[in-house]
């Protein structure tokens, strides 16, 4: 009797399973290349010239570009193009209160830990920082911004909690933000002086303590980036005058 089912064909799970895992390599790099700031808010991305960039098909990409969309990071408009989502400032107030809850949830959550692995890490990244502040080291600094808040929400050991941040940050384009609110005046050694704040409630094991200086420190990101970006909006207005 003939085979019928769908395991009768192994080569045609196979490329199905090697279709998928192509669109999620592509992806992953457009996702990186979005939420890192390589691809700005606006631009356009055509499928050609990424799977020319990439290598592979136009499918891979048109599915990539549908996945990316379900996350909000790319907006694609019918018989128009397809754009790099840029969030208006609701929405970035919107992504920031979420961030304040989670993040708050998880300085909580590893300060009930106690002394795990994650909490070395963390105290190593605090040092980091203090060097790169030190030497006014904007762009590493900016990447420590970004593995103290990802320690942070390893160290909380929830996966669901973890899950909910990643696809948020990914929304949010921390990287680029982080940029952004640095640039105001004396935000650099604010923020690292939150990060010890945080620390110091978590060591001591005092979960409230911990969750409410977290929410402060992320409001007092969002207000410096709120002024970076009505600084960079200034600029522009004057640069268009001009």
């Amino acid at each position: 009797m003939q085979e019928t089912s769908r395991t009768a064909d192994p080569g045609r799970q196979a490329r199905r399973n090697g279709g998928v895992s192509i669109q999620a390599g592509v992806a992953d790099k457009l996702r990186r290349k979005i939420t890192m700031g390589d691809l700005t808010p606006g631009s356009g991305l055509s499928e050609v010239a990424l799977a020319e960039e990439f290598g592979v098909s136009r499918t891979p990409i048109r599915e990539a570009l549908k996945q990316l969309q379900t996350e909000g990071l790319v907006e694609i408009r019918p018989r128009v193009g397809t754009f790099v989502s840029t969030p208006s400032r609701r929405e970035i107030t919107e992504l920031f209160q979420m961030k304040e809850l989670l993040e708050a949830a998880a300085a909580r959550l590893l300060a009930f830990r106690g002394q795990v692995p994650e909490l070395d890490r963390l105290r190593a990244s605090v040092r980091a920082a203090d060097a790169a502040v030190a030497a006014g080291d904007v762009e590493g600094y900016a990447e420590l911004v970004h593995e103290f808040h990802e320690l942070l929400i390893e160290g909380a050991d929830n996966g669901k909690l973890e899950a909910h941040y990643r696809v948020l940050m990914n929304q949010l384009a921390y990287h680029r933000l982080v940029r952004t609110s640095l640039s105001q005046p004396r935000r650099l050694a604010n923020s690292n002086a939150e990060h010890h704040r945080v620390l110091e409630y978590i060591e001591a094991k005092d979960g409230d303590g911990a969750e409410r200086v977290m929410r402060e420190h992320v409001r007092a990101s969002h207000q410096a980036l709120v002024a970076g970006i009505e600084t960079q909006d200034r600029s522009s207005a004057d640069e268009e005058e001009r």
